[in-house]
């Protein structure tokens, strides 16, 4: 089983993200595109950790997961696009997200609850965001080919772009994914739902 654990998108933002890379998808057929109803906010990736038969293992991992808590519920603010690391060498088109200072603790808890496990901790610093597409790594012999044509025309349409806000949204649950790799691509099943807002005594 390849896990991860992310945020849910409302429809509002799904679909304000929908109707953006409806109109950037024909610039660069050659990316990887994500399609919006699998677009999620990535809390940890868990990688494939567990055998479909290790019900004792899965049992566990969720078990660690329902005791992640914070105080208050997760804000998170989707504005702006851009190219990770940058727009000469691109490997991922995101959307940018704005959290409250509780969602990096959460991210951290989730890290926290897992690393028993043996589950190891990310490297590097949570950064949160949607990935809107995704690029193949070019040799320098590749880049003087037609692999990713149409880049160029992608990179100067998201630089005119105005500063696009898709919306808020404010969380108190986070979710287990199972992410089936298919030839079409991959797609998400919803595994296990966590409330992580502490109650109030």
């Amino acid at each position: 089983m390849r896990l991860f654990v992310a945020f849910d998108l409302p429809d509002i933002v799904r679909h304000g993200l929908a109707d953006l890379t409806k109109k950037l998808k024909p610039l660069c057929k050659n990316a990887r595109w994500a399609r919006p109803e699998g677009m999620h906010v990535t809390l940890k990736f868990i990688g494939h950790v567990i055998d479909e038969a290790d019900t004792r293992k899965l049992d566990s991992l969720c078990a660690a997961l329902a005791a992640v808590r914070s105080d208050v519920p997760v804000e998170m603010h989707f504005r702006g696009v851009g190219f990770f690391p940058d727009a000469h060498q691109p490997r991922v088109l995101w959307c940018g997200v704005k959290g409250c200072a509780n969602l990096a603790m959460l991210a951290a808890g989730v890290q926290d609850a897992l690393e028993p496990l043996g589950i190891p901790r990310d490297e590097h610093e949570f950064v949160p965001h949607l990935t809107l597409a995704r690029f193949n790594k070019l040799s320098p012999v590749e880049k003087f080919r037609s692999s990713r044509e149409g880049f160029d025309e992608l990179a100067r349409s998201v630089a005119e772009l105005p500063q696009n806000d898709f919306g808020s949204v404010r969380e108190s649950e986070f979710h287990l994914f199972e992410s089936l790799l298919k030839p079409t691509g991959a797609e998400y099943k919803k595994i296990q739902t966590y409330s992580f807002v502490k109650e109030s005594a």
